[in-house]
């Protein structure tokens, strides 16, 4: 028999459990913001080598640790247990990297175009920024969570180059505001990947503008394609909107070089594939971006965030 007063209580239980969340949210960030004011206080070569020492240890007790384990296996079957694990502990040291590169972006960023100075990050194909800024027509870039991919559009931007981001927020809303505030102050406009964000996004290419997408997410009511042989759905943001407005599709990664030292790359524009009508193939395109991005990751596989959980289908 169903307690009578249940009813009553349903929405207490909801708000409490809406106020522990909120609260374990704060705790987390307040937590990661005092481990990154720590970090401050160090030069950014020792604190992001002390960063990447820590995760290695203590990325193995979390439990994103066995999903990464899980889809190195899967992707590589052929590779031993101690390259498995050791592709697992380069993935912890380039995420600790990653997030302590937030508190340093200012100091690390010493690329300057047209200058024949030899600092931490070289860019290659920055001929292609020189040209799209040129243009009057919409282009889109597209990348992986290789490397520090953050990079990117901030050395468009030292091109002057305005491309605006599509940025998928973390859950934690504290350490998601800490980290837009962080982007925006270097890498321009940018569009949170919610509801809307694909009209927002048209918006830009429909005047003539320049957007950059992350394309190695899954997307739960995506297309069907594969990635390392494997099954998954991958957004057709990317080829929907560029088969609407008939705009160009580039290639650009990051590339973790020892010495805290990064390489960017921009590539040429894609031939995308078409349909017997002519059109662009949106299948064929989100499987070209996923054949593009699998040749980046297995070229560095400690690079990329193995414990996504990419190939869970509907």
């Amino acid at each position: 028999m169903s307690d009578g007063r249940a009813p009553f209580l349903r929405p207490l239980v909801a708000r409490t459990l809406r106020f522990l969340k909120q609260a374990e949210y704060w705790l987390t960030a307040q937590a990661a913001m005092a481990a990154l004011w720590l970090l401050r206080l160090l030069p950014p070569d020792r604190a992001l080598d002390f960063a990447d020492r820590v995760a290695r240890r203590i990325g193995p007790w979390f439990g994103r640790h066995r999903v990464a384990l899980d889809n190195l296996r899967n992707a590589y079957p052929e590779k031993s247990e101690e390259e498995i694990q050791a592709i697992a502990s380069d993935m912890w040291g380039n995420m600790a990297r990653l997030a302590g590169e937030y508190v340093f972006l200012d100091q690390l960023f010493d690329f300057e175009p047209n200058s024949d100075k030899t600092g931490r990050v070289e860019v290659i194909g920055e001929e292609i920024f020189v040209r799209v800024r040129a243009s009057d027509r919409p282009h889109i870039f597209f990348t992986a969570h290789t490397g520090n991919f953050e990079l990117l559009p901030v050395a468009a931007a030292s091109y002057e180059l305005p491309v605006t981001a599509l940025f998928r927020a973390p859950n934690n809303p504290y350490i998601a505001k800490y980290i837009f505030s962080t982007r925006a102050d270097a890498m321009g406009e940018l569009i949170a990947s919610r509801a809307g964000a694909a009209f927002g996004l048209a918006r830009i290419l429909e005047r003539g503008g320049n957007i950059g997408v992350l394309v190695d997410q899954k997307f739960q009511k995506g297309v069907p394609t594969t990635f390392f042989g494997l099954p998954c759905n991958t957004s057709p943001l990317v080829a929907k909107l560029a088969r609407q407005y008939e705009c160009d599709v580039y290639p650009a990664r990051s590339v973790r070089l020892p010495g805290n030292r990064y390489r960017l790359e921009i590539f040429d524009k894609l031939e995308l594939p078409r349909t017997e009508r002519g059109t662009l193939d949106v299948q064929a395109t989100s499987q070209l971006l996923n054949d593009t991005v699998e040749g980046w990751v297995r070229e560095h596989p400690g690079q990329w965030m193995w414990f996504h959980k990419r190939w869970k289908t509907s």
